[in-house]
């Protein structure tokens, strides 16, 4: 289990703002750090402020394992959430983030009794569809690079760079692991809202698959699919940021 002497290392507020109403945590894809999301803050409103999720292994915390399940890494994010849950959140989560995001809430539902005021997530399937693909977190490199190439998250010159993919390389295993070894357990549905987003050139993740989330909220739902492949959230940024913006607006206008 990873040291987390130092809570305040999982988040990276890149502009602090004591004034905010709401925050807003983001959750990084596989193999992604919390400085995917710095560019965020320049549009940032006023009463916002947002706070990357920086897992182990990565960034500041590159000396520290990674997790490889899904429920221990969850359970650890509960613990350190405990003192951030003074004023209102919402959680954004891409890929891999969309599911720690959505375990994350159901565990805080259980354990503290609070919610977040709007959950997003991106580009990841409803948890209730199970895997039909072969897991890829254990295969040889060679056949592990190929697929990252095909995914298209992570950059050729990356690829190409032996030495970099050997720091590389463990924490990507460790994320398609705690991805592939995932087990949905049925609970009652969420009761705060969830906006889904999907990208209409992704090969991942079908717009039915997206649209499934609709049955993990009693409260209300919304479908957005946008230009781009499973990585819109670079590529239509600026798309993405208006949507989630205008429905924290709507939270605390």
């Amino acid at each position: 289990m990873p040291n987390t002497s130092n809570l305040d290392s999982w988040f990276i507020c890149p502009k602090p703002n004591p004034e905010a109403k709401i925050r807003l945590f983001c959750f990084p894809y596989a193999g992604g750090s919390a400085n995917i999301f710095r560019s965020w803050s320049n549009h940032l409103l006023a009463t916002v402020e947002i706070c990357a999720i920086e897992l182990p292994g990565r960034g500041m915390r590159i000396k520290l394992p990674s997790f490889t399940q899904l429920e221990p890494l969850v359970t650890e994010l509960a613990t350190v959430f405990k003192p951030k849950l003074d004023k209102p959140f919402a959680f954004f989560g891409h890929s891999m983030g969309g599911l720690v995001s959505f375990e994350l809430a159901r565990l805080l539902r259980k354990q503290y009794r609070v919610k977040p005021s709007h959950l997003f997530v991106s580009a990841r399937r409803a948890p209730q569809f199970v895997e039909n693909k072969p897991p890829i977190h254990s295969l040889p490199e060679p056949e592990f690079i190929e697929e990252l190439r095909r995914l298209n998250g992570t950059p050729e010159a990356l690829l190409e760079n032996d030495e970099l993919m050997q720091l590389f390389m463990p924490i990507l295993r460790a994320d398609f692991a705690v991805l592939e070894t995932y087990t949905y357990t049925q609970e009652k549905p969420l009761d705060c809202p969830i906006t889904a987003f999907g990208g209409l050139q992704d090969q991942e993740v079908t717009p039915d698959q997206i649209k499934a989330w609709q049955e993990q909220t009693s409260a209300s739902f919304s479908l957005h699919m946008l230009p781009g492949d499973h990585f819109f959230l670079h590529s239509f940024q600026s798309f993405l940021l208006e949507i989630i913006y205008q429905k924290i607006n709507d939270i605390n206008p």
